[in-house]
């Protein structure tokens, strides 16, 4: 019998998402170099996603087109775009395991979301899961002293807010499924270079937040670190296509989750960050509540 071919999925795809979650794992230690050399988070994301938005222009130059024509592939922009500000500043300023763990706090935006765009019904294990997410994410945030456990940072409030940026952005990937992949790379691309620079040049220009971003800063140093960045980021984007597109959603996404154990031992050994128990527990939750939702049936519609 081949029963085994139904239950082994193939190494390749599954090895292509890993390089995917280990190069968004280990994100954070090349923007942290580059802020130390005076190129803000913010502006690191637009080189990032500018050289990627140019190959995907002269590529598929129809693309642009089909992106600006449709106010769903906008939103995708803006979606993609915030998710990619928030979180790469996060995880630059703040402690990477926290933030990680915050962002993926999805399975409590992703109910919502759906219900609102996908007019999904909320069944009894998205609410399951939804609290799972929620005592997980208190249990990490929670302070000895307080008595309701809220972000008390930026980088918390980063990872929350990308977390919740990134559970729209794929919401609306699978509402805009029919549309062309280019033209869908293309609006995810080009919100990575619009969405944080325009952020990064507001807060540059105003004068309570100039200190705290500051305009763009060249060097050889940076042109190279970036554009190899860059790189990296193109490679782990080419990895998850090519694993997403071979593999069923549920194994994709439990698979993508590998990203928090990478981070989490790179912010270890090499960042020299602590773990308490609190954030063990709590993480452990997140993780669970965001794999339960993987292996999910999403709710029958009532006719």
């Amino acid at each position: 019998m081949n029963r085994s071919l139904h239950v082994h999925q193939p190494f390749a795809p599954i090895a292509a998402l890993l390089v995917n979650a280990l190069i968004w794992g280990l994100s954070w230690y090349p923007f942290r170099h580059l802020d130390s050399l005076g190129l803000h988070s913010l502006w690191t994301t637009v080189w990032i996603y500018a050289f990627a938005a140019l190959l995907i222009g002269a590529r598929y130059p129809s693309a642009i087109a089909r992106v600006l024509g449709s106010r769903w592939l906008l939103l995708l922009a803006l979606a993609s775009g915030l998710t990619n500000a928030f979180f790469n500043w996060g995880v630059t300023v703040g402690e990477v395991v926290r933030v990680v763990l915050l962002f993926y706090l999805m399975p409590v935006w992703a109910v919502l979301l759906a219900r609102w765009l996908l007019d999904e019904p909320i069944g009894a294990g998205a609410v399951l899961r939804v609290l799972l997410a929620v005592a997980g994410a208190s249990i990490v945030l929670w302070q000895p002293g307080e008595t309701f456990p809220l972000p008390r940072s930026l980088p918390d409030w980063l990872g929350l807010a990308g977390g919740a940026a990134f559970a729209l952005t794929n919401v609306l990937l699978r509402r805009q499924a029919a549309d062309p992949a280019q033209a869908r790379a293309m609006a995810m691309f080009a919100g990575g270079v619009l969405v944080p620079g325009t952020l990064a040049s507001v807060l540059a220009l105003s004068p309570a937040t100039a200190a705290l971003v500051g305009g763009p800063t060249f060097s050889a140093g940076i042109a190279i670190v970036a554009t190899l960045t860059a790189v990296l980021f193109l490679v782990a984007n080419l990895s998850l296509q090519y694993g997403a597109a071979r593999l069923p959603t549920s194994v994709t996404a439990v698979v993508m989750l590998s990203e928090v154990p990478f981070a989490a031992l790179s912010a270890v050994v090499i960042g020299g960050e602590q773990l308490s128990a609190r954030t063990l527990a709590g993480g452990a939750m997140i993780v669970a509540a965001s794999a339960l939702a993987a292996f999910s049936k999403p709710p029958r519609t009532q006719d």
